[in-house]
């Protein structure tokens, strides 16, 4: 229990404050959680602001549409997430009665909660004993441990787990889960952590052994595959024509018309012709911009052309409408690409 004293003395002396960490309530701790996966502190903190002040119940939520939830989420990516808080909100507030379940084995069952988020909303809502497990939480353990099983794998996970257990304050769950997620965020960085500031230094075999650097081991990394993306932004009296996505990551967002390929000046014309049946010769056809954007395993190098029609453009999909270009990304949700395209288009204008 001495690591877990000394870590839970630095992380009263040094903690950020953080507006969930000044509360109880399960339904802003559960936000919390959701909008931090996968996502910085200081990029996060804006969005739950926005989130609480947009929905500051749980009812709230669960009675907006799904297309105002992912506009509020706008750049944050991994839109599923915003999906299934948005089902996780009308689930407790029409099957629960707005009542957020009490138990660990309940909070895990509700849409978009894993191992650690629940082991989070429990401990630090209920303060139940559950340690959790993050990447932080993966960092600090495998250091101090000198664990050299891949941590992605099943078997680097087992010896965190027990390596965890052994120091974890049963007594203090919430207090102890705050300090060692503080801890790996702001002094046991993935690089250049302050080993000579830190307080647990005279404990960890890794240091003991010059093997910080090295740890954790990761196996499993992700292959990114390189594709293109070009998309067509007709106009046609200030008007412009989107589409609505109904697959993959963007599901239920919303994009110009998109042709899945790089496409050179000798292809352009016909490939344009494939999406409308009335593109006169006279068109203005503009190469406009263009921008990669990395996810987990694939990076998308995206190409947008302009098109300045002369008369209203008939598209050969159904699902293409018009609407005002000031809607999109304000009452239209859309990826970070087209959010990067409308920025560009703006200073140009």
């Amino acid at each position: 229990m001495q690591l877990s004293s000394h870590l839970i003395n630095w992380y009263k002396e040094n903690k950020r404050d953080l507006p969930w960490r000044n509360t109880t309530d399960p339904y802003a701790i559960w936000l919390s959680e959701i909008i931090l996966q996968q996502t910085r502190v200081n990029q996060g903190l804006p969005y739950y602001y926005t989130f609480l002040q947009a929905y500051p119940t749980v009812f709230d939520l669960a009675n907006a549409s799904e297309q105002e939830v992912l506009t509020h989420w706008q750049g944050l990516g991994y839109y599923s997430r915003a999906r299934n808080l948005h089902a996780t909100a009308k689930y407790i507030a029409n099957e629960l009665n707005g009542v957020f379940p009490t138990e660990h084995k309940e909070i895990l069952k509700l849409k978009g909660v894993g191992e650690y988020t629940a082991a989070a909303i429990a401990s630090f809502a209920y303060n139940l004993p559950y340690p959790v497990i993050d990447g932080n939480v993966n960092r600090v353990i495998a250091r101090l441990f000198d664990i050299r099983k891949p941590v992605d794998k099943p078997s680097g996970q087992e010896e965190i787990k027990l390596a965890l257990n052994s120091i974890f304050d049963d007594s203090n769950p919430a207090v102890f889960n705050q300090a060692i997620m503080e801890f790996g965020a702001t002094l046991c960085t993935p690089k250049k952590p302050l080993c000579q500031q830190c307080p647990l230094s005279d404990n960890c075999l890794a240091l003991e052994q010059n093997q910080v650097e090295f740890l954790p081991i990761k196996e499993g990394k992700t292959k990114v595959l390189s594709i293109d993306f070009t998309y067509l932004i007709f106009t046609f009296n200030n008007k412009t024509y989107i589409e609505k996505r109904t697959a993959g990551i963007w599901t239920n967002l919303y994009q110009f018309p998109l042709i899945e390929e790089s496409l050179k000046s000798s292809e352009l014309l016909e490939k344009i012709a494939s999406v409308v049946q009335n593109m006169p010769n006279d068109s203005e056809i503009n190469f406009s911009f263009e921008k990669s954007h990395i996810l987990s395993h694939r990076k998308i190098n995206a190409h947008f052309y302009t098109i300045k029609c002369l008369q209203p453009p008939i598209f050969l999909k159904s699902n293409i409408f018009e609407i005002e270009l000031s809607q999109l990304g304000t009452e239209y949700p859309t990826p970070v690409l087209i959010q990067h395209f409308l920025k560009h288009y703006k200073s140009n204008d």
